[in-house]
């Protein structure tokens, strides 16, 4: 890969704060143009991560360039490279979305006019009609999250972050912010994303995973199955209501299981352990080979760390 392919470069990012290290010894590259899933629990490091990246916090120790340049004396420089949609809402509850667009415009030294030109062309861009008279405080949640969507993009940035941007919202809203961010891609935009919905996370070029404060993955959705499921993973089903007790002998076992609705979620040696694990329920289960989620790389990536 070309050097000038790569937007950001964290290398060997720690974040501290007293003893606790929220980020802890992190390293990857984001391409320019790609949706760069950045997927984990709350608290794995992720916003911590985020907040660096824009020079919004110092990193302990470790580089982070964006653009090839260096963010702890670049800040100024790459302001209006960067849009950043937080995780907290952060647009003026008492403000109409085309007054809060006006202000968040007037921080980046845009004109009037330019605001309301540009605020016309992202209302069209989302979807959202044209001079909503309620304060923001009067709209729904997913309308809320679309106005920050375009506040984050006024200045029209190259680089676009964001934090969580469909979490709380319907699944309407959340398939709508997903289209957004593909056709924000397909304009060349650079989209790093957080979430910890995994089905979200398919959308991505490349994924990396964080675990308190540690990567533990990082590839296409594709790549991270094929990584940490060279066999496909097991799946039971029960004709009783036994599946507490198939899990108690799962885990004496040494079997991991995780629950996807009615059925059991499982990596075993083979087809035949499981089945001999399961014996006291023979005849009250099925066993049947199921193609790996990014849920399932999630709590693998996570186990085997755990493990270590």
């Amino acid at each position: 890969m070309n050097k000038t392919d790569i937007v950001i470069s964290v290398k060997n990012l720690v974040v501290s704060f007293g003893t606790f290290k929220a980020v802890d010894g992190v390293s990857f590259d984001v391409r320019r143009g790609e949706i760069f899933g950045f997927l984990g629990a709350n608290g794995a490091g992720k916003t911590t991560t985020i907040r660096t990246i824009c020079g919004i916090l110092n990193p302990s120790s470790g580089s982070v360039t964006v653009d090839g340049k260096d963010v702890s004396n670049s800040t100024a420089v790459l302001k209006p490279y960067i849009g950043y949609m937080s995780q907290k809402f952060t647009l003026y509850p008492d403000l109409t979305v085309h007054e809060n667009m006006r202000f968040a415009g007037s921080l980046y030294g845009m004109s009037p006019t330019q605001i309301d030109e540009r605020s016309r062309k992202l209302m069209d861009f989302i979807g959202l009609p044209q001079n909503l008279p309620d304060p923001v405080s009067h709209l729904s949640g997913g309308v809320k999250q679309m106005a920050a969507l375009a506040s984050s993009l006024l200045h029209d940035p190259e680089l676009v972050f964001l934090d969580e941007p469909t979490a709380g919202t319907s699944p309407q809203t959340r398939a709508a912010f997903w289209a957004l961010i593909r056709r924000l891609s397909e304009m060349g935009k650079t989209v790093f994303v957080t979430t910890h919905y995994m089905d979200e996370a398919e959308y991505c070029g490349r994924i990396a995973l964080m675990e308190r404060g540690r990567l533990v993955a990082l590839g296409t959705p594709l790549e991270l199955k094929e990584q940490f499921f060279p066999v496909k993973p097991l799946e039971i089903s029960f004709s009783a209501p036994v599946q507490n007790e198939v899990r108690e002998l799962l885990k004496k076992e040494g079997i991991a299981s995780a629950v996807f609705g009615n059925n059991l979620r499982v990596r075993a040696p083979d087809r035949a352990a499981l089945e001999r694990a399961c014996a006291p329920f023979a005849g009250k289960f099925a066993v049947r080979e199921v193609p790996p989620t990014l849920e399932d790389v999630f709590l693998q990536a996570v186990s085997g760390r755990k493990n270590q």
